[in-house]
């Protein structure tokens, strides 16, 4: 279980700055990303869950609703509340039925959030999936962002892909496929990778998260 913190994520970033010369422009150009870190909580699992697909604006707008709503985000408040309530968080059909089925997959014990550190990635991927509306992309957000662990790239992320393309001055229409085989050259260190790519997608931008 390799992971990163605090300390050493600056090193990692000059380890695969001097691996290659765009990502060393980033770093050059914006200087280091932020260490991104989430608590291992339930909460943070319906965040990433409202990310899904959407702007992270329109996410966060949904959570903060939810939270003004309910206080401290738990299973047992979220199983308390009518579609209705819900859908008046901003949260989409499909995404009340996601918090549903993670809520009682918490409640019943079936899924121990706290549990999920001690585990492999292979196991925490299996875990994390076993619930409806959990996928590979929601899966691989929680190992980068809340356990840090090191080598993740997730094709389904529509930013990380379209900065890639950018950095590596790759044209628009090339293949996810292409752009995934280009991160092989940053493993054992994708995930790192990903935040460089990330934090380049929205400084160029001026994204205020």
């Amino acid at each position: 279980m390799n992971s990163f913190n605090e300390d050493n994520f600056s090193t990692l970033c000059d380890k695969l700055a001097r691996r290659d010369k765009d990502l060393k422009r980033i770093i050059q150009t914006y200087g280091y990303p932020p260490f991104w870190s989430r608590t291992i909580s339930f909460a943070t699992l319906i965040h990433i869950i409202l990310e899904q697909q959407v702007s992270l604006a329109s996410a966060k707008a949904a959570f903060l609703k939810l939270q003004e709503k309910i206080g401290h985000i738990t299973a047992e408040r979220i199983m308390l509340l009518t579609d209705e309530e819900l859908k008046a968080c901003y949260f989409s059909r499909q995404k009340i039925q996601y918090a549903r089925h993670l809520a009682f997959a918490v409640t019943t014990g079936s899924l121990v959030i706290e549990s999920l550190p001690g585990k492999t990635d292979d196991e925490v991927r299996t875990e994390l999936k076993k619930i409806k509306g959990i996928g590979d992309w929601t899966a691989d957000v929680f190992l980068m962002m809340v356990l840090h662990r090191n080598d993740f790239f997730p094709p389904g992320d529509i930013a990380l892909i379209k900065s890639a393309k950018e950095v590596k001055g790759l044209p628009p229409e090339t293949t996810r496929e292409t752009v995934l085989q280009a991160a092989e050259k940053w493993k054992p260190y994708r995930t790192i990778a990903a935040y460089l790519l990330w934090h380049a997608y929205i400084r160029k931008r001026n994204i205020k998260l």
